[in-house]
């Protein structure tokens, strides 16, 4: 692995040529997949990528470090890893800010991506979302990035029954430094322009929304998006937040698994 490639970890099975490729939202790590690698592994070949300036990707992309994040740079940091593995094409699974990133590799290289399976997708944000994101892109200099991100993982995340996906949102994001947190947190501004993008324009994938039917922030966004993509399908998770994987992870795992298996035939490479 050099420098400025990203952390993987890969689980190899003995007899499937598929793969599956897990990643993770801003702030979190690879390590939020720990819910889905038992049940994933008996059917596929995993790779766990932890994103740039997360996870143990945190040291590298030294050379890069004046230059601003775009959803195309990081983007390219996976394809990196495909073509380093020969993998020449997959099943991606992504949850929160990730699911965005999975959408753009299917823009950028539709021939890499089989099927989509998007928890808690974020498509579009609402006004409160918006406005939070202004006020902390008007603080980020001034107050301590862990009291924004607190508050943001509270915002998107309030119930009780929510508070493990906090907590583990919240340890994985301690990790970042104060620079990473600011790069990636004016990412954020730019999911509005490439989402409404993406909403105009259908790609012909397999595409699974898993969204927590509490998920108040993110859920009525997909609903529209679902019903003017006919390739797009959506299954709501009773009593359930922003973080499906791990909130509901036997349902996440039940509905996503036989997703990719229902495809994987007619779009295998």
């Amino acid at each position: 692995m050099t420098d400025n490639m990203l952390f993987y970890k890969t689980y190899p099975h003995p007899s499937s040529n598929e793969w599956v490729v897990f990643v993770h939202g801003a702030g979190g790590s690879s390590a939020i997949w720990y819910k889905q690698i038992k049940a994933y592994k008996q059917h596929f070949n995993l790779l766990l990528l932890d994103l740039r300036g997360h996870g143990k990707s945190n040291n590298m992309f030294k050379d890069m470090i004046a230059n601003p994040y775009t959803f195309k740079s990081v983007t390219k940091d996976i394809v990196h890893v495909l073509n380093h593995l020969k993998i020449q094409s997959a099943h991606f699974v992504g949850i929160s800010l990730g699911t965005i990133i999975i959408r753009n590799l299917a823009e950028i290289a539709p021939d890499r991506v089989k099927t989509m399976i998007l928890g808690g997708a974020v498509t579009r944000l609402n006004t409160r979302s918006q406005i939070l994101v202004k006020l902390g892109n008007m603080c980020k200099h001034i107050i301590p990035y862990m009291w924004l991100y607190r508050l943001f993982a509270y915002v998107v995340m309030p119930q009780k029954s929510q508070r493990e996906s906090r907590h583990l949102f919240v340890r994985e994001a301690k990790k970042l430094c104060q620079k990473e947190f600011k790069r990636w947190f004016k990412l954020a501004t730019e999911v509005n322009p490439i989402m409404k993008y993406f909403k105009e324009k259908e790609l012909s994938i397999p595409t699974l929304y898993l969204m927590g039917a509490n998920d108040y922030m993110f859920i009525k966004p997909v609903k529209e998006m679902v019903q003017r993509h006919k390739f797009s399908f959506l299954t709501e998770l009773k009593d359930c937040g922003h973080v499906c994987n791990v909130e509901r992870p036997d349902d996440f795992n039940q509905h996503s698994i036989d997703f990719i298996k229902q495809h994987k035939t007619n779009y295998s490479a």
